[in-house]
């Protein structure tokens, strides 16, 4: 009869090779998270039955041509016109979004009058611009 104590086995498990792996996935969603619009605050809005919203809000686009000719919704208009045709779509929308396209070659000083004219009418201007490619 064999009485002696049997030697077990020390068991062991080897995580440094997580490491490395827990490092990497931890610092890819850290970058991924700061890509991922760090302006932004999720949240939950409130529902209504009828589905809209309080401010009626209206886009119009203002162009100026190669030739220095302005277009309101691709109507040709005149500067001293502008600023009485901006009041009619005011009227239709309390809050009034301008989208401006200029010509990359339009001088500034004419870019500026029509910011000067959105200000004057209260409304908000964005000025479109063409991706890099």
């Amino acid at each position: 009869m064999n009485l002696r104590k049997r030697q077990k086995g020390h068991v062991e498990v080897h995580t440094s090779a997580l490491n490395d792996i827990m490092f990497f996935l931890l610092l890819f969603f850290l970058l991924a998270s700061a890509v991922a619009n760090p302006q932004v605050v999720k949240l939950l809005l409130p529902r209504s039955s009828s589905g809209e919203q309080l401010v009626a809000k209206k886009t119009i686009t203002v162009s100026i041509d190669q030739q220095g000719n302005y277009f309101i919704e691709k109507q040709p208009v005149t500067i001293e016109a502008l600023p009485a045709r901006l009041q009619e779509y005011q009227k239709e929308a309390q809050e009034l979004t301008i989208v401006l396209y200029v010509y990359k070659d339009i001088p500034t000083e004419t870019t500026v009058k029509i910011i000067d004219i959105a200000n004057k009418a209260k409304a908000k201007l964005v000025l479109a611009v063409e991706p890099k490619k």
